[in-house]
């Protein structure tokens, strides 16, 4: 993957006529994790540590700020959140793929300066199997 554009790393939910792009967001980060299970026991060589494959759980976390651009992209995170609410989101990657899944707003903050814009945080956690798909 060759230098890309941040603004390019795109953050969609399905709203029901396809993946709406949320809000003018200015930063954006995913994550994904897998927990490990230890099965060391006396007899494993010279005490190192063994794993069993493939038997952790898997995760993704989604996170952003920005500025919201209208009042239905507003209504829609902020309802999601609020009602706990499992909705299919979608990051685009460029020249790597989309990840999409189910997630759930874990985190929704606001901000703001006297002078300036009011801005919010969305964190985001995978409630579900998620799939990848190259570009």
């Amino acid at each position: 993957m060759v230098a890309q554009r941040g603004k390019d790393l795109l953050l969609k939910v399905l709203d029901g006529e396809g993946y709406a792009t949320v809000a003018g967001l200015r930063s954006k980060r995913i994550a994904f994790n897998a927990e490990t299970v230890d099965v060391t026991d006396a007899e494993s060589v010279g005490r190192w540590r063994e794993l069993l494959g493939g038997a952790g759980v898997q995760r993704a976390s989604i996170s952003g700020a920005g500025i919201f651009k209208d009042a239905a992209s507003d209504a829609l995170v902020r309802n999601a959140f609020f009602d706990g609410a499992i909705l299919n989101w979608q990051l685009v990657i460029p020249d790597f793929g989309t990840v999409r899944g189910p997630f759930q707003a874990t985190a929704l903050e606001y901000s703001g300066q006297y002078n300036g814009e009011v801005m919010f945080e969305l964190a985001l956690e995978s409630a579900g199997a998620i799939g990848f798909e190259v570009l």
